[in-house]
């Protein structure tokens, strides 16, 4: 399947991602217990033949490291020091792999710094498609990653963000889309699992009062950019291009592909739970009262992970233009969220799946 936008893979390169990443990574610690939980119920492989984890949307690896060390703990606990575990990072072939192994060499926190015996390796494909072996992976790690859609079916006419669009075509599209890549991605996984292996899915999700969340965020940068094309520097026709192809899920649209009996493509939901993350933004806001890094911080979250997105709509002017509109719509959106800070909703979602 291809990608039709860049996704959160193929952010800025040169590890931005890692370095702008404070928001999921705070939002991770909640499903940390239940990634642990796995990696203490899956069966392990027979004989010698190596653990398989797999991590389905790694991004530039920075915030896989806590995760799947976490795991890899527990498993070399009931597997002892010998056995191999092969760790596999998997996103699109956009995605900055150089940062991924550079993490993964030289961050103090990474999981080849403390085990040995551990394998890491990458596979450039979209998880909406089978990307590794049938019957090969033991467990499964997906984090922030499965609300961006395998591509994104339209245009929104009165926003960048499906949530807070009012255009009833777009709402149905973009749900329309994130049901059916929900399943693609539950079918591929189904087929890469081992009988009895687990996966822990986090996402983005909706909350019981259908609230996406990141509503004060969202606003500036739609007002930021309306302003760009009232001064000129963005066309009309490019900011009618300009989607973010991400959907929350609501704890139904998670259980919608599993039908009387809890199953699908071979999985079993064994937990499913929306909650709110924790906005350490705001919180650090509240202690030191600097407007400017409130608004700075939350940018830099939206700069590394969709403004990339946004910018393939742009017409010509190569990487200059390119890097002028980031510049210019990071600046305008965090002086936007400095002159009024608020704390911003953070609707998640965890899973825990095993293959029956």
């Amino acid at each position: 399947m291809t990608e039709a936008f860049v996704t959160p893979a193929a952010m800025e390169g040169h590890g931005r991602y890692n370095r702008s990443s404070q928001v999921q990574a705070a939002g991770m610690s909640p499903a940390l217990p239940m990634l642990q939980r796995a990696a203490r119920m899956v069966p392990l492989p027979a004989g010698s033949q190596p653990i398989v984890i797999a991590d389905y949307g790694s991004s530039q690896g920075r915030n896989s490291l806590v995760p799947i060390g976490a795991a890899i703990e527990i498993l070399r606990e009931r597997c002892g020091p010998d056995r191999d575990i092969s760790v596999v990072h998997t996103d699109v072939p956009e995605n900055d792999f150089t940062a991924v192994f550079q993490t993964l060499l030289n961050d103090p926190d990474s999981y080849l710094k403390s085990h040995s015996g551990v394998f890491a390796s990458a596979v450039g494909r979209s998880f909406y498609e089978q990307v590794l072996p049938s019957n090969t992976v033991t467990l499964g790690w997906s984090s922030w990653a499965v609300q961006w859609l395998s591509k994104a079916p339209g245009t929104i006419p009165d926003q960048v963000q499906v949530a807070y669009s009012k255009d009833a075509k777009a709402q149905a599209d973009y749900h329309g889309q994130a049901a059916q890549d929900w399943k693609n991605f539950l079918l591929a996984r189904g087929l890469e699992l081992c009988a009895g292996g687990r996966l822990v899915v986090l996402t983005m999700a909706l909350d019981n009062d259908g609230e996406f969340g990141y509503r004060p965020l969202v606003e500036a940068q739609y007002a930021a950019l309306l302003g760009m094309v009232e001064r000129g520097f963005l066309r009309a026709e490019e900011l009618h291009r300009m989607t973010i192809p991400t959907v929350g899920r609501s704890r139904e649209d998670i259980l919608a592909p599993f039908g009387a009996d809890g199953k699908f493509g071979g999985l079993q939901v064994e937990e499913a739970e929306i909650f709110y993350g924790e906005d350490h933004i705001w919180a650090e806001y509240e202690q030191h009262g600097d407007t400017q890094a409130f608004g700075a911080k939350w940018t830099a979250f939206s700069r590394a992970s969709v403004f990339p997105t946004m910018a393939e709509a742009l017409d010509g002017g190569g990487t200059a233009r390119i890097a002028e509109f980031m510049d210019r719509l990071e600046a305008e959106t965090a002086a936007r969220l400095a002159e009024k800070p608020e704390s911003m909703l953070i609707p998640l979602g965890k899973v825990l799946l095993a293959k029956s």
